[in-house]
């Protein structure tokens, strides 16, 4: 990282900027490009391991690439705010931003972590006890990025 003063490198610092976060852009190989989607999500800390939950449609092109290569990157970022460091000279405006970059492997969990997953989505943009029926589970693929390794940053 250029701007080492602006690096976080504390693993808890890192996660509470994810929590933060509403949306997560992962990126997959698509035949050497990448093929980047936003998505809502979902996590968990395990043994000091993220794992970042997503949801979707039972098939789709997402699918067909993570089948090939089960690699991502992913990026999510927050609290954005421009701001005048010095009205009196030119070219002097910033943007604050929280942001987290990293990458893992994409792995589909079994139904017991399904499930599980699928509250842990619903909890980070709903507070309080979340419902959904078998029907749901059976209509929605969920699928999980266990992390590697992620960077965060602020400004």
């Amino acid at each position: 990282m250029r701007r080492k003063d602006r690096e976080i490198t504390k693993f808890d610092e890192i996660v509470a900027i994810m929590e933060k976060c509403d949306v997560c852009r992962i990126a997959l190989n698509d035949h050497g490009y990448p093929y980047i989607l936003p998505l809502n999500f979902g996590m968990a800390v395990k043994n000091g391991v993220v794992e970042l939950y997503f949801h979707g449609a039972m098939d789709g092109m997402k699918y067909d690439l993570i089948e090939k290569d089960n690699r991502a990157g992913f990026e999510m970022d927050c609290g954005h705010k421009l701001m005048a460091e010095n009205v009196d000279k030119s070219c002097t405006w910033t943007m604050k931003y929280e942001s987290v970059v990293g990458r893992g492997r994409i792995e589909i969990p079994d139904d017991h972590e399904k499930y599980d997953a699928l509250c842990s989505l619903m909890r980070h943009y709903h507070q309080g006890e979340v419902s959904f029926g078998e029907a749901v589970m059976e209509k929605t693929k969920v699928f999980k990025l266990v992390v590697e390794q992620m960077t965060g940053k602020i400004n």
